[in-house]
């Protein structure tokens, strides 16, 4: 399991309040808080490192004295537009299963080894809040560049496209949600949502589809890369070692090359899990139709032992829901009988249920730019967080407001 160490970055001050500092990166982490608090920040870097991490991994070494330049780090930061939240104390430390990995103001990003490591490779993909502007994006024309003015949304484009071609043309997809379909015409370039009665283009439909399917569809992707996965073999191995740092070493190309290129060779060899790291992955969703997003998310992070997802949500129902899926699991792992199985089922789908030792929700404060562990009540998260408590202050709200009714 990683870990990442955050002081003084961006709307991040004292950082986790807890263990010193470190913040165990879970099969589930759930990042919430107030606009400004820093839950994307937070997850930004953990994307950052992770990525230096299978970096390193991948070239079996052959990148380290590439990413030991300050630069580099800087580079990477400017990707997700946070480089301007360095500031003369910041201190980000990250722990993973191949490499240690420390950043400090001023100083070059310190790597170092872990021997015998257990680390598999991941298919990292960033899901920024923004996506749902790809759905009214189409294909570009050879020799054409649109450039947006994010460079991980420019890259969820890419492989938003990717992901379109890959399914079968004119084959429906049923969507966990609302009870339609999509289908892909390839010689368009357009995705379809079907319904009894209706079918129209994507970028024609509700803001709720036009966030949602770009997620789905990418998220299917990624799960069907790792499935088809193979075991990479000795000369595969030199070959990819090969690639890699030439890659590196190639000074014509950009950063964005650099990260595109190594992904599209990775992705190729040794997928062994998948990282999902996804803002706001309720957008536009009505509470329902979040709780079947958000049971399809945890059914493909369910797929494989080793995959992850990180989500950050301003939604409390996601709070709820995935209690409800850890509240499942309990109930799973104590009966055989299949009667209740199904009765289960109907609430949460036995694939989608989740331990609650895989789980961690942490709150992030704008006030004092902390970070605080969610509590829970043998596994289940504590209903006493920044969501339910907001909803509870409009509560106590309407309940003055009637007060003054009574007065008139």
């Amino acid at each position: 399991m990683s870990k990442i160490r955050i002081k003084n970055f961006g709307p991040i001050r004292d950082g986790f309040i807890d263990n010193d500092g470190w913040m165990d990166i879970k099969k589930v982490t759930v990042l919430i808080g107030n606009q400004g608090s820093g839950k994307s920040t937070v997850a930004k870097l953990i994307s950052i490192f992770s990525w230096l991490e299978k970096d390193l991994f991948r070239a079996g070494g052959l990148s380290l004295k590439f990413h030991q330049q300050e630069g580099t780090f800087k580079h990477l930061l400017e990707y997700h537009r946070i480089e301007n939240y360095l500031n003369n104390n910041t201190e980000i430390l990250y722990k993973g299963d191949a490499y240690n990995l420390t950043y400090k103001a001023g100083q070059n990003l310190d790597i170092q080894e872990i021997s015998d490591n257990n680390y598999t490779l991941p298919k990292i993909t960033y899901f920024p809040a923004e996506r749902n502007f790809v759905s009214s994006v189409k294909k570009i024309n050879e020799g054409s560049y649109l450039r947006l003015w994010s460079q991980s949304l420019q890259e969820f484009k890419e492989i938003f496209q990717e992901a379109k071609v890959n399914f079968k043309d004119r084959e429906p997809h049923h969507l966990p949600i609302s009870n339609v379909d999509i289908e892909y015409n390839r010689l368009n370039d357009i995705l379809y949502v079907k319904g009894n009665d209706y079918k129209i283009p994507l970028s024609d439909t509700a803001s709720g589809f036009q966030s949602y399917i770009p997620l789905f569809v990418v998220v299917n992707y990624v799960s069907g890369l790792l499935k088809s996965g193979q075991e990479m073999r000795e000369d595969h191995r030199e070959y990819f070692k090969k690639q890699s740092a030439a890659i590196l070493n190639n000074e014509n190309y950009t950063e964005e090359q650099k990260r595109i290129l190594l992904s599209n060779i990775a992705a190729q060899f040794n997928i062994k899990r998948i990282f999902n790291i996804i803002e706001e992955p309720e957008q536009n969703l009505f509470p329902t139709s979040q709780q079947g997003m958000l049971n399809k998310l945890l059914e493909f992070n369910n797929d494989v032992k080793g995959n992850n997802l990180i989500i950050t949500t301003h939604s409390p129902y996601i709070i709820g829901y995935l209690t409800l899926a850890i509240k499942a699991d309990e109930l799973y792992r104590k009966t055989k009988k299949q009667d209740t199985i199904k009765k289960i089922n109907k609430i949460v789908p036995q694939k989608s249920a989740v331990n609650h030792q895989d789980v961690i929700i942490y709150e992030l404060d704008e006030k004092d730019g902390t970070i605080r562990e969610l509590g829970n009540y043998k596994g289940i998260p504590s209903s006493k967080n920044y969501l339910n408590s907001e909803l509870a202050e409009k509560n106590e709200l309407y309940s003055k407001l009637l007060d003054i009714e009574d007065d008139l």
